[in-house]
């Protein structure tokens, strides 16, 4: 049959940076920290280049056959994405140098509750990017996380109108009676300020480096870690009192925030450079706080140039 894509166009010419598809439905597979095999629906864009200035087009359905093949069947690993990026090329020799694939989906971690014996599960957003060019194989990996953010400054205003609260109602030439104390801690005539916190969202995206899986969970980890006030699932009273301590004892800025990320993205051997965007959303204003960070490396990710 005739293959109208790779003929001529005498009305135009040009070499084009990227032709594919995008939002292509497809399943794919990852092993879990047990060892089983779980399957999550995703998008996936597939492109190659045009190198070919005179060529109509490219082969559009090869593209579809080799993603549908490749993520069905096969684990989603970094091995199984340069097979997919490889027959990508062989099937565009001609006409082709350059391949990418982009994999968005939900990824669900069963998550156990503060304080209590309950347990949810939580879906974290994932982007996994991969290209080759040259014979060389890159991949990147990006999620987001949420959590909650007490602001140091309001915490501070709200313990000075609490110790002023305290001077009126306890009388500096009166000896102080500890029940009364307590019972005033109790009420909230006493404790009549509290700091304000918001939901908010850390998004991270980073450059892995060889010989490594896909560490999704691995990443998502090491964010919560950093923050150390990640959203909860299942919620008992005791969980939401543990919640409000973890709030107590992080206060913190989304400048904070973006430097406790930095800084652990920094210490793991397996990224060789990331991009995080920690956004405070905030309660007290109608804008959010944000923050941008980068590894800071030349030619790697840069704050303006945000993926």
């Amino acid at each position: 049959m005739p293959d109208i894509a790779t003929e001529a166009d005498v009305g135009a010419a040009g070499r084009l940076d990227w032709v594919g598809m995008e939002e292509i439905a497809v399943p794919v597979r990852l092993a879990n920290s047990q060892g089983d095999v779980v399957q999550s629906p995703a998008r996936v864009a597939a492109f190659v280049n045009l190198k070919r200035a005179e060529a109509r087009g490219i082969h559009m359905s090869r593209l579809y056959l080799h993603v549908d093949r490749h993520l069905s069947d096969e684990l989603l690993t970094p091995c199984s994405l340069r097979r997919l990026l490889r027959d990508f090329l062989d099937s565009h020799a001609e006409l082709s140098d350059r391949a990418r694939i982009s994999i968005r989906f939900d990824h669900m971690v069963r998550r156990a509750a503060l304080a209590s014996d309950n347990s949810g599960w939580k879906t974290y957003p994932v982007v996994v990017d991969a290209t080759m060019q040259d014979g060389a194989f890159a991949f990147e990996l990006e999620t987001e996380v949420l959590y909650s953010s007490t602001c140091p400054c309001s915490a501070a205003l709200a313990r000075q109108l609490i110790q002023e609260q305290f001077a009126a109602d306890f009388s500096e030439d009166k000896a102080l009676d500890r029940a009364a104390v307590l019972e005033w801690l109790g009420k909230e005539t006493g404790i009549r300020a509290t700091p304000h916190s918001q939901r908010s969202s850390a998004r991270v995206r980073v450059r892995l480096a060889a010989g490594f899986d896909i560490p999704i969970v691995d990443l998502i980890d090491l964010i919560e870690q950093a923050l150390r006030t990640p959203v909860q699932t299942a919620v008992k009273r005791e969980d939401e009192q543990a919640f409000a301590l973890l709030n107590g004892q992080n206060l913190m800025f989304c400048e904070d925030a973006a430097r406790r990320m930095q800084q652990a993205l920094d210490d793991d051997e397996r990224i060789l450079d990331f991009w995080l965007r920690a956004a405070h959303l905030e309660s007290l204003h109608p804008h959010d706080a944000v923050a941008y960070a980068t590894k800071g490396i030349d030619g790697g990710y840069s704050a303006d140039s945000r993926p």
